[in-house]
């Protein structure tokens, strides 16, 4: 392309990021070359810019897909969280949002009442995940046992188990308000037993491990299931004082009058 103007070469830039699916240099390129003129980059200099924008775009565009994928309720981030809410646990949590505990397969279980933050904690080790490029899903109990029950009704249930297989994270939240039938149950455990020890489960519960047969009617079940949701676990417990109450009120008493 020896002699090609600068109007020709950006067009040509152009077709081949658009062939080769690189937005970024497509949208880029004339901005980093006024830079690099300008600055009187080297060639290599100006072809490191360019391919870093690219990457930076496609990591951005992967987290953005992954979180939309999760299907979280909301976002919650961990630094949103008021560890003060809960003695001791600001070092777990700094722990926990490296990832290295999803790296390793090893489960995390977020225990207290309701209200005390642990969807929220569990949204904000996802998040975090997501981030990081990881791929997640959130889901209720009752939610995962029912699209599996759906999923063996129309005989596509060895799909639907692989694909939560293949997740770097799941999260299971609201474990213990409500109870489900044994083929539920039973459709459960099939979901934890092809991640154990391999792939990572965050639970959110209501229940002391030793409720969990209000929720899995087989006792053999209950006990199956404890014993991996907690071989190697991180147990965060959130106690009982009401952590959405505290920040409400809190919130309440900073909103200026009318």
């Amino acid at each position: 392309m020896t002699g090609v103007s600068d109007t020709a070469a950006l067009a040509a830039i152009g077709a081949a990021a658009r062939e080769l699916k690189l937005p970024a240099v497509r949208a880029d390129a004339a901005r980093l070359a006024e830079i690099a003129v300008r600055e009187r980059q080297t060639h290599l200099a100006y072809l490191a810019e360019l391919l870093s924008a690219e990457i930076d775009d496609h990591t951005s565009r992967r987290r953005t897909r992954r979180i939309a994928e999760a299907r979280f309720p909301r976002l919650k981030r961990l630094a949103d969280f008021n560890p003060g809410a809960i003695r001791g646990i600001a070092a777990q949590l700094a722990t926990l949002a490296s990832g290295a505990w999803i790296d390793a397969g090893e489960p995390v279980v977020a225990l207290g009442d309701s209200g005390t933050g642990k969807t929220h904690l569990l949204i904000g080790l996802g998040l975090a995940a997501c981030e990081q490029g990881r791929r997640v899903r959130y889901a209720t109990t009752a939610q995962l046992a029912s699209e599996l029950a759906e999923a063996a009704g129309n005989r596509q249930l060895s799909r639907v188990v692989g694909r939560y297989g293949r997740l770097d994270l799941l999260l299971l939240d609201e474990l213990g308000y409500v109870q489900l039938d044994p083929r539920g149950a039973e459709l459960l455990f099939q979901i934890i037993t092809e991640r154990e020890e391999r792939a990572s489960i965050a639970i959110g519960t209501n229940l002391p491990f030793s409720e969990w047969g209000t929720v899995f009617p087989d006792p053999r079940l209950v006990a199956a299931i404890v014993d991996r949701v907690t071989f190697n676990a991180h147990i965060i417990e959130t106690r009982t004082h009401s952590y959405r109450l505290a920040t409400s009120k809190t919130t309440t008493r900073r909103k200026p009058i009318a």
